[in-house]
């Protein structure tokens, strides 16, 4: 299914690229091209994020702001 309509980017390629390490939705942004330009699909993105993350480890996945806070 396409996540982005803008850059054309699946969830098949957000879930390649969280297997190759990327764990935050600016991450995924830099590494796809999803969500740098209109950002309707940030939302999904950062669902698909977390949901693919967590299946990969049992530890949580932590958002951009709680990796700053600390």
């Amino acid at each position: 299914m396409i996540v982005c309509h803008c850059r054309v980017v699946t969830d098949r390629q957000v879930a390649a690229a969280v297997g190759n390490g990327v764990r935050s939705l600016a991450g995924l942004c830099r590494s796809t091209g999803a969500g740098q330009d209109c950002g309707a699909c940030v939302f999904s993105l950062k669902r698909l994020v977390c949901e693919h993350g967590a299946a990969l480890s049992s530890q949580p996945v932590l958002s951009e702001v709680d990796v700053a806070a600390s």
